[in-house]
């Protein structure tokens, strides 16, 4: 079999990429009892000076083994140790770079952050720093520096209930804000983040970290732009609303206006978003299409039924969310972001049958 491939990025820089563990001794963690503090992995892409040299690593065979457990085809557990990324390790960033916008990553529940690396890796090439967090005990595997591994430890006797999920959710906006802390900090665990543009920060996630993503732009006013790809959301928008920009990317047939539950979520969220905002939906695609599991799926023979190719609906998501972030961190017009759907005739845009047209479009 070949070896899986993520994407090439379609930016002009090089991506460089470090790993950094981090260590909130101000909180206990939210999920093991005797964890007394919160232990996380960040992984972080930038533009690079070097574009030679080895590849960074995707995952551990462990860490792949956890993510591929259960899986009803025949796939090697290590077969996403193999992975070739296009990021080098530890690269120096690249010099003369000053305020670089910082995106904030957060994966679906029991995902690796490694899943957000194609989007990760994208956004760096044009210039940004993303930041992608493993939510500890909530991740299939997290390895950190020492060796310990993290498995995943909401199994059994923690049912999946609205309390839980709002735990989840807020749980992961305060990792968020202390990765902002730390590295936005006088003491930054990255030597690059003397670069980083304080005031121009994003996050977005995939399912649960995209409805994390909600949570933590009402918790920290740092993050100035949010998006949502393909998560159903909580409750937590105050009546008083939330007036920074936001982006519902998702599934047509799960996140179009009436499809059920999950859509009714959104709806619920729109009329309380009074800055610009946008609810598309992408046909074809299924749930992991918008992680690298939707073209690795493809490539190591574990194939999800999408209509879409991982491959393509993954180069939709890189696209839209990076024209959301150009357009609210950066103010570039150059492509207006309602004129990408004409090249991307999967993409839907929607509104909730009640809402007036032209309303929040700011």
């Amino acid at each position: 079999m070949a070896i899986p491939t993520l994407p090439t990025p379609t930016g002009s820089h090089p991506v460089g990429t470090t790993s950094v563990y981090l260590e909130d001794v101000s909180r206990p963690d939210p999920w093991v009892a005797d964890a007394p503090t919160r232990e996380l992995m960040i992984s972080i892409w930038y533009p690079a000076a070097r574009s030679s040299g080895p590849r960074a690593p995707y995952l551990t065979q462990t860490e792949s083994a956890e993510v591929l457990a259960g899986q009803q085809v025949a796939i090697a557990p290590d077969a996403l140790s193999s992975v070739r990324t296009n990021a080098f390790p530890d690269a120096p960033l690249a010099p003369g770079l000053r305020e670089l916008p910082l995106i904030v990553l957060s994966p679906g529940f029991t995902r690796p952050r490694a899943t957000l690396t194609s989007i990760g890796e994208d956004l760096a090439s044009h210039g940004y720093v993303a930041v992608a967090i493993d939510h500890t005990y909530e991740t299939a595997a997290i390895t950190f520096p020492d060796g310990r591994v993290a498995a995943f430890a909401l199994g059994r006797g923690f049912a999946r209930t609205a309390e839980f999920w709002h735990k989840v959710k807020t749980g992961r906006a305060r990792d968020a804000s202390f990765v902002l802390d730390q590295l936005l900090g006088s003491n930054p665990p990255w030597a690059g983040a003397a670069g980083l543009a304080p005031d121009r920060i994003g996050m977005a996630g995939h399912s649960a970290g995209g409805a994390a993503t909600i949570a933590a732009m009402l918790a920290d006013e740092r993050i100035r732009a949010g998006s949502n790809v393909d998560g159903s959301t909580d409750p937590l928008i105050p009546d008083s609303g939330l007036d920074r920009p936001f982006l519902f990317l998702g599934r047509d047939g799960q996140y179009s206006p009436g499809d059920g539950p999950a859509a009714d979520t959104w709806a619920r969220d729109w009329r309380l978003l009074t800055g610009w905002k946008r609810w598309l939906v992408v046909a074809g695609a299924k749930h992991p299409s918008f992680t690298d599991l939707g073209l690795l799926a493809d490539q190591i023979g574990m194939p999800l039924g999408a209509a879409t190719s991982g491959l393509r609906t993954m180069r939709i998501t890189r696209t839209y969310l990076r024209a959301f972030f150009d357009q609210h961190l950066r103010d570039v017009q150059q492509t207006p972001f309602d004129h990408l759907n004409a090249d991307h005739p999967e993409v839907r845009s929607c509104r909730p049958p009640d809402h007036p047209a032209g309303s929040g479009s700011r």
